[in-house]
């Protein structure tokens, strides 16, 4: 590729000559299938060119892949070794809620969703003794939910750093795709099973909290064990059937601008159209919608309360009540770029010869580190998963030792 560069150099920003047709289709190394590019934008051969770009890149994908197996590895052990995170989820403390369940007869008058509301905000300083088996029952059946949710997630995140990335990687030092086309289509294929599959899962967490807070005398029902199996294993089989299309459209194919097999946005404009409407903007839209209306009840419910028993919003829970919230803020972030270009140059074909290379291939590299954050952000704003990363690693030492 880079001899191909040399060869035909391009020259302030124009578009090249057309190249002999022995250039014309660059095959794959070890295939016949050729390998199609993609463009939205003018090639900047200057950018292409500095040795800085491919360390910065490479840099960027190996800390990306390193963090995100250890994160996510420690995020499910974690989850399936510590018995809080296991019947919590690892966000929202429901045995907070003891207090308010205990006290119920002195707040007949308020609504479920206020109670739990103010045991999610309460200090634990007030928990007393625990609540009658019946209640019990309820409020564990209640706290297994979340965490398959959870788990699904950094499995959806796992799946990049396994596979796509190292081979990206590969792509990267040899400045070409050798892998293989067959790898193409499964590396393109898994990237988007990870990327909706994450936007899946988060979309399915915020619908769980909006139901427990917002929905919660419906919420049993909703999400039982066995119910919420199901949801996850429907989540799984959504996001398998948005990716099958891909293949009748031939749209994964490689992009040397970011050494990916990955969604050609150039292949169908109403087909990126829809591709960013209903894996992207439709599920940002729920998942918003979920969380704010649960923080409209919490300025609600703060506002109905008496001063004198409003209850405080401890550091501690307030970070474990808004991990969700951050972990979807960021993948927002880091999406968003990437799936803004896209439907900019679906919508106006035109705005692709304005787009630098460079900006495209950084909105890629941004998603692509996306993968690696979660287990950070629970580590960081969550008591019990920081605890249990401690744990984990310490018992490795020692085993090692």
């Amino acid at each position: 590729m880079r001899a191909l560069r040399d060869r035909y150099p391009w020259h302030g920003g124009l578009d090249p000559s057309p190249l002999p047709c022995d250039d014309e289709l660059r095959m794959v190394e070890g295939t016949d299938a050729p390998l199609r590019n993609i463009s939205t934008g003018n090639r900047d051969s200057k950018y292409l060119s500095f040795p800085w770009v491919v360390t910065l890149l490479s840099s960027v994908l190996i800390t990306t892949i390193i963090v995100d197996v250890l994160g996510n590895l420690l995020v499910i052990v974690s989850v399936f070794r510590n018995r809080k995170l296991r019947k919590a989820g690892g966000r929202v403390n429901f045995d907070l809620m003891y207090d308010v369940l205990m006290n119920a007869e002195d707040r007949a008058k308020q609504n479920t969703s206020e109670l739990k509301l103010q045991a999610v905000m309460k200090g634990p300083s007030h928990l007393g003794s625990p609540p009658p088996v019946g209640l019990r029952k309820t409020v564990n059946s209640r706290r297994i939910a979340c965490n398959a949710f959870v788990v699904s997630l950094a499995i959806a995140d796992l799946l990049v750093a396994i596979y796509p990335y190292p081979l990206v990687l590969t792509a990267i030092f040899h400045d070409r795709w050798i892998a293989g086309d067959i790898h193409c289509q499964i590396s393109g294929f898994l990237m988007g099973l990870s990327v909706i599959g994450s936007i899946f899962n988060i979309t399915g967490i915020a619908i769980n909290r909006y139901c427990y807070i917002c929905h919660s005398l419906k919420y049993d029902k909703l999400f039982s064990n066995k119910n919420t199996v199901c949801y996850v294993v429907l989540v799984w089989a959504l996001t398998i059937l948005a990716i099958v299309p891909n293949w009748f459209v031939e749209s994964l194919q490689y992009d040397p601008r970011v050494y990916s097999c990955t969604f050609a946005q150039s292949v169908s404009s109403l087909y990126t159209i829809t591709v960013v409407v209903v894996h992207f903007i439709l599920p940002i839209g729920i998942v918003t919608y979920c969380y704010l209306r649960i923080w409209i009840l919490v300025i609600q419910v703060r506002k109905r309360v008496k001063p004198d028993s409003r209850p405080k919003i401890k550091p501690h829970d307030f970070r474990n009540f808004l991990t969700m919230f951050v972990v979807f803020v960021l993948f927002a972030v880091c999406w968003a770029p990437l799936n803004l270009i896209g439907l900019a140059v679906a919508i106006h074909p035109r705005l692709g010869q304005a787009i630098p290379e460079w900006l495209f291939t950084a909105s890629y590299f941004m998603a692509y580190f996306n993968s690696c954050l979660n287990g950070v952000i629970y580590g960081v704003l969550n008591h019990n998963f920081r605890t249990e990363y401690k744990r984990i690693v310490l018992a490795i030492f020692k085993f090692n030792c």
